[in-house]
């Protein structure tokens, strides 16, 4: 199967999917697996091929993401079971406030997602985020939402992460320019502003209406302590200095590695450090010191134990979106959506939105829609009217914000914001997909603002 039939199955599956997942309850892990399998054979993937694609896309998102997320929700556990995340909580209330809790992540999340993925970041900051809720008694949703969003619009727009200087080295380079990310920085910071907007309205609009499970649980009659007395069954809170540790150390290794790689430097201590898995690795054991100085080692090996039966069920359910996204990827659809771009071409700037958008929502991974795209439409910059350079460091972003649009289930993310964020699935579409289609229209209508004064 090909063409228009192909597109029609693959939105007719990802219907079934949220079907099977919100209201027959069928377990995510099962849904995404099955509906990927399926796909697979209507789209014409060979049957003795079909099982390798999946087995990739399985072990793929495992070795991008696994680690990351086994060594991030353990530098959370040991964060909150020393106190350590209750002191970065009242560190950052002391600075904007005990009303703005979502602020605070919306800006934290903008601000770490620079170097790290939106992914490491969101694994990484929440525990900030859910110390938060407990120090301001907010909406968790609310906070959830600020802090996804925050880490994505960064992500998509600002170098040094991968998708923005892959898309820019592309574009320049289908002008027979030298690359300007010092430009695409600058227009990136510029496009977020309308995007941080809308997402801190949004996030506070869609906490309102959305709950977590913790809070679900709260309003059953769950005893609920209040701040003060969790801080008191703790003792003493670690200092703030060392509580920050395990989540900036990893931060700014990762940053320095990516600052390097953009300075086109080659320093193998540098790089081995700002790999994600080793930073994060030097985070946890930064946070391992924290138990160590309250002289409870002894609990480690029970901690640990508590952290990957939690984390269990989050690895896999993001690894079946891998392989719903491998599936999707080893079909025609992308190829048939490359084919027939040309009637798109004559919309400008929308053009390149819209088919960024398009790849992004169709098979997940908004640095490969950020690198295709820019890939299609490296050629054609000038025919559509793209082709100084200024218009090409905006295209970047016109590309970003079509990646932001939208997160759904095959996305990793997805996965990894609902479930960090104990949120139903069904509610993941009404705060994490949802909320992404608003920054992504905010986006593009920022990127035609900046627009109106360059070109």
């Amino acid at each position: 199967m090909t063409g228009i039939p192909l597109i029609i199955a693959f939105v007719i599956a990802i219907a079934l999917m949220i079907f099977a997942i919100s209201k027959l309850k069928i377990h995510p892990f099962l849904s995404i697996m099955a509906i990927a399998l399926i796909f697979g054979i209507i789209a014409g993937i060979p049957l003795a091929e079909l099982p390798n694609v999946i087995g990739t896309g399985f072990s793929n998102t495992f070795k991008s993401i696994g680690i990351v997320i086994i060594f991030g929700a353990l530098i959370g556990t040991l964060l909150e079971k020393t106190g350590a995340a209750l002191k970065m909580a009242d560190v950052v209330v002391r600075l904007v406030g005990k009303k703005r809790p979502e602020l605070a992540m919306l800006l934290m999340g903008w601000i770490v997602s620079i170097p790290v993925f939106c992914d490491s970041g969101f694994v990484i900051l929440n525990p900030i985020r859910r110390a938060l809720v407990k120090r301001t008694m907010r909406s968790s949703v609310a906070s959830t939402v600020a802090l996804s969003m925050g880490l994505y619009i960064s992500h998509c727009f600002i170098p040094p992460t991968p998708g923005p200087i892959a898309a820019a080295n592309t574009l320049y380079e289908g002008l027979g320019q030298e690359v300007n990310l010092l430009l695409v920085i600058v227009f990136g910071v510029i496009a977020s502003i309308l995007p941080l907007i809308a997402a801190y309205l949004f996030a506070i609009a869609v906490g309102k209406r959305v709950k977590s499970r913790e809070e679900l649980n709260a309003d059953d009659g769950e005893i609920v302590q209040t701040y003060e007395e969790l801080v008191a069954s703790y003792g003493k809170l670690p200092n703030a200095w060392l509580s920050f540790a395990p989540i900036v150390v990893p931060i700014l290794l990762m940053s320095l590695s990516s600052a390097f790689n953009m300075a086109h430097l080659s320093v193998p201590i540098i790089t081995f450090l700002g790999t994600p898995i080793i930073a994060i690795a030097v985070g946890a054991l930064l946070a391992l010191s924290l138990l160590k100085a309250q002289k409870r080692m002894k609990d480690f090996y029970e901690i640990t134990n508590e952290t990957l039966k939690i984390v269990g069920p989050i690895l896999f359910i993001t690894a079946a979106g891998g392989v719903l996204g491998t599936v999707i990827a080893n079909t025609t659809m992308v190829d048939y959506i490359k084919e027939n771009s040309t009637t798109l071409s004559l919309l400008g700037l929308m053009f390149p939105f819209l088919l960024s958008a398009i790849l992004k929502t169709a098979q997940g991974s908004s640095t490969v829609a950020i690198t295709t795209t820019a890939g299609i439409i490296a050629p054609m910059l000038s025919t559509i009217g793209l082709g100084t350079p200024a218009l090409a460091a905006l295209t970047v972003i016109a590309i970003g914000a079509g990646a932001m649009t939208v997160s759904h289930a095959n996305d990793s993310y997805f996965w990894v914001v609902t479930n960090f964020g104990n949120m139903k699935v069904e509610d993941g579409y009404k705060t994490q997909t949802l909320g992404t289609l608003v920054v992504g229209i905010a986006s593009i209508i920022n990127a035609y603002i900046i627009y109106f004064f360059v070109r």
